[in-house]
């Protein structure tokens, strides 16, 4: 794998497994047993009903579903769920729907759900700069509401809920497009997850969807248009029009990979919490040299963000950090700082190798003012 590729930090896309890469790479010009290009097959092709149904499969046993749950390959992102959820389950509803606001992206959510119907934000982290996230104490849900939503995971602030929030009485939807994958969860408490694929699962252009039967088959329809309808998309089996065929096959191979290389999610939490651990270990030991952003029990495993004494150290760390191989650590451009992103796919030598970069710098520039 070339340096880059290696050490590849990004927010997003994020990387992606070598071999993975290296299989893309060659199926690009040849799928074996079709002698044609992947970007060549049609979507309507025996081959690619294959793959839609091995991908569904894949994730329904790295989820442990039950039959009662649909799974999904759509397209538009986090952001087009930003309004297909409230078109489906607000639209014409008199009960406030319930967001937790804890970042940029859940904020991001809001204004789109407030064209559907009432929201009610039920806890912000605007006052404390989305420096952490909510206790239980904090969060009154109502009994009434049409669904409940949250964002798992938020890139970047680095804030990540350890636990599932909300009633079991009212549908619980949940943006983990940045740590979809990446543990266990108990997925079966949800009644709709997204999470678009250029974090953990594979390159943009798909989102999986899981979406309970009864959150649709029951909905009273809302008179959407056909792409925006998730039961029109679910008896289509994700087909309803042109789908991104390389995207979602780059998928299937990212799940693959997870169950054979890496072994499942509990595997996978495993690997993850170890370089979590080898970055807010190297910041928390630096003496306020490196200054993590997040409340220490709300950290990120997916995204650690932090700061330096000076934005021109910043500067000198990101310029530093380029020449020695590292791409992607450049803060979001909302809050600025650093961030390193250290989805599935990159590798706890990549992350030892990017701890010693941070102990060197800091021996060099520690004391300097800027």
């Amino acid at each position: 794998m070339n340096l880059q590729n290696s050490l590849n930090f990004s927010g997003g896309p994020g990387a992606l497994p070598e071999n993975v890469l290296l299989q893309l790479s060659e199926e690009i010009m040849k799928v074996p047993g079709l002698g044609i290009s992947i970007l060549g097959i049609s979507h309507r092709s025996e081959w690619f009903a294959e793959v839609i149904s091995e991908l569904e499969g894949n994730i329904r046993t790295l989820l442990d579903l039950s039959d009662n749950y649909h799974v999904l390959f759509l397209q538009g992102g986090a952001t087009q769920q930003f309004s297909m959820v409230p078109m489906t389950l607000l639209r014409g509803k008199s009960a406030a729907a319930e967001y937790i606001q804890t970042g940029y992206w859940s904020s991001k959510a809001i204004p789109e759900a407030k064209l559907e119907g009432p929201v009610r934000i039920i806890w912000s982290g605007v006052e404390t700069n989305f420096k952490r996230l909510p206790t239980d104490d904090e969060l009154r849900f109502s009994p009434d509401a049409p669904y409940m939503h949250y964002i798992s995971n938020e890139t970047v602030e680095g804030l990540q809920f350890q636990r599932v929030l909300g009633r079991d009485d009212v549908p619980r939807i949940c943006d983990m497009s940045s740590d979809f994958l990446s543990k266990p969860y108990d997925f079966e408490r949800f009644s709709l997850i997204y999470a678009h694929a250029q974090k953990n699962i594979g390159p943009s252009g798909i989102t999986v969807i899981v979406v309970r039967d009864d959150l649709i088959e029951h909905t009273p329809p809302a008179n959407l248009p056909s792409f925006l309808d998730y039961k029109i998309q679910a008896k289509a089996h994700s087909n309803f029009n042109t789908p991104p065929v390389f995207a979602i096959y780059a998928v299937l191979l990212v799940t693959r990979w997870l169950m054979n290389d890496i072994g499942g999610l509990k595997r996978m939490e495993q690997i993850n919490r170890r370089k979590a651990e080898l970055l807010y270990g190297q910041i928390d030991e630096s003496g306020g040299f490196y200054q993590g952003r997040a409340n220490t029990a709300d950290r990120s495993l997916m995204n650690v963000v932090f700061n330096l004494p000076t934005t021109e150290l910043e500067r000198r760390f990101i310029d530093a950090a380029q020449s020695a191989g590292f791409s992607g650590l450049a803060g979001h451009r909302a809050i600025g700082g650093l961030r390193a992103s250290i989805y599935n796919a990159v590798t706890i030598k990549a992350v030892e190798e990017l701890a010693n970069f941070m102990e060197s710098f800091q021996r060099k520039f520690h004391g300097a003012g800027g």
